[in-house]
């Protein structure tokens, strides 16, 4: 294939989109082409600021090789397979798409027309995950928390599609195994959707996960903790440290239990965006497997629904026992 830069055009001009216009800018192996929103004021502004046009979506998709993805969640099925159809590589925003058939259509039309599509579950390029990665074994227990203050952006899908499928996203990576039962409550407070939400996952190899989302905290706070079969991970996102107690670990001596020892971690934080984009326009231009590809993109999405299910089968359950009201 060519090795020449990527013509890449982004369709949304939101919060992310305006992010992902100012790493392609900025982007040795690839150009930015065009900005295309229904909002033509916000995406003049994003374009202005990025140093490219605003154009008509069916005027942008023939002058590029690959498009970014970044409108509401609702959207990405219809714009992600008009660019699939049209030839295009397509990196587009978590979620891959509203329900697991759009997703598994856009992963047919990748394939039928041979085109990158790479799904932009950020955290796997994050340099905590790589640490939390290179470090645990098959998980036995895996506890997420993941909080933050309210605000109305992504309000337009639950908590579940909104942060904690970033965990469920995580811990599948971690977790090779398919999902054998979910329970999970929650209640929209602020917005018309799920607000805070709580899910205990089981896996068919026995390992169980409890994500805690929410967007109405008081606070921010990234958490994760891993228990595998002999050794312990914990994760501080924001502090940027990992704690690992495990057997052969290098570090103090952990008293009354030979062979174990405690270490921390602590790591720079690299930019997780532009290393998204890298292996977007390695996958394109060279061939370069895909990291997060259709396939980690519907087992995330077939999760967080899964999830969102058991919120529901919880609510009938506590309004059949009159709990609550419907």
């Amino acid at each position: 294939m060519d090795t020449t830069k990527l013509r890449i055009g982004i369709a949304g001009a939101g919060h992310f989109g305006r992010y992902h216009a100012l790493k392609v800018a900025a982007a040795e192996r690839a150009t930015l082409v065009g900005i295309h929103d229904r909002d033509e004021e916000r995406a003049k502004t994003v374009g202005w600021e990025a140093g490219a046009p605003h154009m008509a979506f069916e005027e942008l998709l023939p002058q590029i090789d690959a498009l970014i993805v970044a409108t509401p969640a609702d959207a990405h099925h219809a714009v992600a397979s008009a660019a699939l159809r049209a030839g295009k590589h397509v990196l587009v925003e978590k979620p891959i798409a509203s329900t697991l058939a759009e997703a598994d259509e856009l992963a047919a039309l990748a394939q039928a027309h041979k085109v990158v599509l790479q799904v932009g579950h950020l955290e796997r390029f994050s340099a905590a995950f790589q640490a939390m990665a290179a470090r645990s074994g098959p998980p036995l227990y895996i506890e997420a928390t993941r909080i933050a203050p309210f605000k109305p952006r992504g309000t337009d899908v639950s908590v579940i599609l909104d942060l904690m499928i970033h965990d469920l996203d995580l811990i599948l990576a971690l977790v090779d195994s398919p999902i054998e039962s979910v329970d999970a409550v929650g209640a929209a407070v602020a917005s018309q959707h799920e607000d805070i939400a709580n899910a205990r996952i089981r896996f068919a190899s026995g390992a169980v996960a409890t994500i805690t989302a929410s967007r109405i905290s008081a606070r921010t706070e990234r958490r994760m903790r891993i228990f595998a079969h002999d050794a312990y991970l914990g994760v501080d996102f924001a502090a940027r440290k990992l704690t690992v107690v495990g057997r052969g670990t290098k570090g103090m001596k952990v008293p009354g239990i030979d062979g174990f020892a405690s270490e921390e971690v602590a790591w720079d934080d690299h930019d997780s965006l532009a290393a998204e984009h890298l292996a977007f326009v390695a996958s394109a231009l060279d061939g370069a497997p895909v990291l997060v590809d259709a396939a980690a993109g519907r087992r995330a999405l077939a999760a967080a629904l899964a999830v969102g299910d058991g919120m529901r089968q919880a609510r009938a359950r506590m309004a059949h026992s009159g709990l609550i009201r419907t």
